[in-house]
């Protein structure tokens, strides 16, 4: 069964910096795309960060240069650094496929405050 667990969110001022980590189960990672994604109440879910299966990396215009986007196969873990944070990065962030495959997560809160 595909499952993930996001974990590293926080309460954090602006400018600062977080890291967020997803274990995912249930497949592969070295076989599968994947993303970071983030909602806020009210909008749908976005994709912010991806990772190809041959470690290409591509970012939304919102987060490019600021965030970075890594996995560890082996330990079947993805990662999200998150740099020079701003308000507007205020959300829950869910890992998942790309394309979204299953269940989500809980996902992880991260709130970017003064």
């Amino acid at each position: 069964q595909v499952q993930f667990l996001e974990s590293g969110g926080g309460l954090v001022q602006p400018e600062g910096s977080l890291r967020l980590s997803c274990a995912a189960s249930g497949f592969r990672l070295s076989i599968a795309a994947m993303g970071w994604y983030r909602a806020v109440p009210g909008n749908q879910r976005e994709l912010v960060a991806r990772i190809s299966t041959a470690g290409g990396t591509w970012y939304a215009n919102a987060v490019k240069g600021r965030f970075t986007i890594s996995r560890d196969v082996d330990n079947s873990e993805l990662y999200l650094q998150m740099d020079s944070l701003k308000p507007g990065d205020t959300a829950i962030y869910y890992c998942n496929k790309v394309p979204a495959f299953g269940l989500w997560g809980q996902g992880t809160q991260v709130t970017v405050s003064s």
